[in-house]
């Protein structure tokens, strides 16, 4: 109760629905006798039977109707310091009005018919709202009826003083509520989106190839990166299975169910793995699909447009429409729920990621992706050469990676006439394109200005991050030059000092991948790079690579020793290991992907097709879910055992 001179609610019902919705809103509740149940019964005889109840005499007693839907608590209090101040012995809820009203006859009840004056030359008259009545206690036993001694009003406005007496004023209600209700905030340790029409406007863009386009608003981002931050758990749910839906999750960081048959199935199961207690969820729809969920959580939320069925199920109307902020406006109202965070606060460790020391690895920025503890594991499908020189095989090999659920696509980039050795230029090779030199070779498979455009075009249009290895200073400067969100140190360019000093001097984040390395190489190049923006790669260069040389706990020993998020570039067959990498604190995982194992080229045959990558970010995501946070306890899933097998004995 938000009014300040109320102190105890108390709720008269003969109904249990409506008892137990009371007492889990914090109100006491009297049961009312079938006697004092029935149409004919006053409300005067409620009230005083819930005093009688009670056992109590306060001062002041408050006759608050449920068919008035908009109560002002400042409109209440005020009314209550009218009775306490000796102002009046009952102040009831009141409209001003200058209404003619007239009776079945045609006379005039509160005019004259023939003599009518302007407004404003007129006394004000107040019907009575029904809302709310506040009166002396001993009055109200003395007399057995609302209006004793000296009555007085309290106004209120006119879209306050609404009365639901059939069905169609409550359609009236619940269409003014998103317009009349004061925005409250909503305490909730979960938000559970739907897509279409809650992060967009329900509208898809479709072009002559069958690409989906849709609109998102921005702000929605920032909302969903400061709900992030303060600990609340985020959820995208959709029945589709849609490059779209995973495209836009990635972009902000949150978990993706899509391709469901039920979502609500699918809810039920995530809030039982998460420990979350449903009354403190917040479920947002617009269609009838989202009926099973938001009957599942505390808090049903639906956007404005939503349909009407939907909007009657919510608990909250919000007043922007998906697409338009929706998003934003939920994530603001939770946010103002909880206590303030600090600028420097860094975001919690959340159960989808397992880290050993977490404190010692604060997350990096690459784009719109944190990569660090609590964020989920940013997966890099590289490219690298696997292209051969052709841009539509690169644009499948993308198409690859954004179907998978891949975060980012990687190449290499190369300047030929500095990084090709002397003695290797002249060597002569046979190739698809027939034989040639060494370097003529590797000019021809080089990607330019051209190629990269195109290519920066269609993963923005694709939603895929991507960004390259320079192994060359003009290779850095030309990668600046397409403003990558990010470089990627190749392992044969640990010790290439003046590569580093020229990564460093852009001031983006630098992943540093560690194959072929000492500590003490990694040591200089640290130190050259600094760790303020830096994550290193485990990393063994051995193609393909045996498991017995994959030495995975180096993992933790690069934690250790740098401070700073690790990942895993893996050059194995399969996928085991890179999913144990995971296990063992891994923030990024990075693999070679190709279109067919058996096409020309020295990196195809370590390289995961279509299907295995698919099964690679399919597994990382069940994996984060899986490791949990550590903290042992008692899962929904077992208390039916629990209870059936458990022997204590003494």
């Amino acid at each position: 109760m938000r009014a300040e001179l109320v102190d105890t609610v108390v709720v008269s019902t003969d109904h249990a629905g409506i008892a137990d919705a009371a007492e889990s809103a914090g109100a006491r509740v009297v049961p009312r006798p079938a006697d004092l149940s029935g149409g004919t019964a006053s409300s005067e005889s409620a009230v005083l039977h819930v005093l009688d109840a009670l056992g109590e005499e306060p001062e002041i007693v408050v006759l608050v109707q449920c068919t008035s839907a908009f109560i002002d608590p400042q409109d209440l209090d005020a009314a209550i310091a009218k009775v306490l101040d000796g102002e009046a012995d009952v102040v009831f809820s009141g409209l001003e009005t200058y209404e003619f009203v007239w009776n079945v006859n045609g006379g005039g009840i509160n005019h004259d018919p023939a003599h009518r004056p302007r407004r404003q030359d007129r006394e004000p008259h107040f019907r009575e709202t029904g809302a709310f009545y506040v009166m002396r206690t001993a009055g109200l036993r003395e007399g057995g009826h609302r209006f004793f001694g000296t009555v007085a009003v309290q106004p209120v406005p006119a879209r306050h003083a609404v009365e639901v007496d059939t069905v169609e004023d409550l359609e009236i209600v619940r269409a003014l509520a998103p317009f009349v209700d004061e925005p409250q905030p909503i305490d909730v340790d979960a938000v559970i989106t739907d897509f279409d029409g809650v992060h967009t406007d329900d509208r898809a863009y479709v072009d002559s190839e069958g690409r989906e386009m849709v609109a998102v608003s921005r702000s929605d981002g920032m909302g969903v990166a400061l709900l992030k931050r303060s600990g609340v758990k985020l959820l995208v749910l959709s029945t589709e299975q849609n490059p779209v839906v995973a495209a836009r999750a990635r972009k902000l960081g949150v978990p993706v169910l899509q391709g469901l048959n039920t979502k609500q199935t699918a809810l039920r199961d995530w809030l039982a793995i998460e420990g979350l207690d449903p009354a403190r969820v917040a479920y947002v729809g617009n269609d009838l699909n989202d009926l099973g969920c938001m009957q599942l959580v505390g808090w049903p939320v639906a956007v404005p447009d939503a349909h009407p069925r939907v909007r009657a199920a919510a608990r909250v109307v919000l007043t922007h429409a998906g697409g338009a902020g929706a998003v934003r406006e939920l994530c603001d109202r939770v946010l103002a729920a909880r206590p303030p965070l600090a600028e420097t606060q860094q975001p919690p460790l959340s159960p989808l990621t397992f880290r050993p020391r977490p404190a010692q690895a604060p997350s990096v920025r690459i784009g719109d992706a944190l990569l660090g503890p609590g964020n989920p594991v940013y997966v890099i499908g590289e490219i690298g050469i696997n292209h051969n020189g052709d841009v539509d095989i690169a644009r499948r090999l993308i198409d690859v990676a954004v179907e998978a659920g891949c975060q980012a696509v990687k190449f290499q980039k190369r300047t030929p006439e500095i990084c090709v050795p002397p003695e290797q230029r002249g060597q002569m090779r046979q190739t698809p394109w027939g034989e040639m030199t060494y370097l003529e070779y590797k000019i021809r498979t080089e990607f330019g200005r051209d190629e990269y455009t195109q290519i920066a075009k269609y993963c923005e249009e694709r939603g895929i991050d991507w960004f390259a290895s320079p192994w060359d200073v003009p290779s850095v400067e030309f990668l600046e030059e397409m403003n990558v969100v990010t470089h990627k140190v190749a392992s044969a360019s640990v010790t290439d000092h003046e590569l580093l000093r020229a990564l460093a001097a852009t001031g983006k984040p630098i992943i540093l991948s560690t194959g072929m390395s000492t500590l003490e190489e990694i040591d200089k190049a640290v130190d050259i790079l600094g760790t303020s923006k830096l994550v290193l790669m485990h990393a063994t260069s051995t193609y393909p690579l045996p498991p017995e040389e994959a030495n995975l706990r180096t993992i933790v020993t690069l934690q250790d020793r740098y401070g700073v998020p690790v990942g895993y570039s893996g050059h194995e067959r399969g996928l085991q290991i890179s999913l144990a990498a995971v296990t063992l604190g891994a923030v990024t995982v990075e693999r070679h992907i190709t279109l067919d194992r058996t096409m020309w080229g020295s990196d195809h045959a370590a390289s995961l097709e279509p299907s295995g990558l698919e099964h690679l970010v399919r597994d990382i995501r069940i994996i984060e879910s899986a490791l949990g946070d550590g903290v042992k306890r008692v899962f929904p899933g077992e208390e039916a055992p629990r209870a059936r097998l458990r022997r204590v004995t003494v």
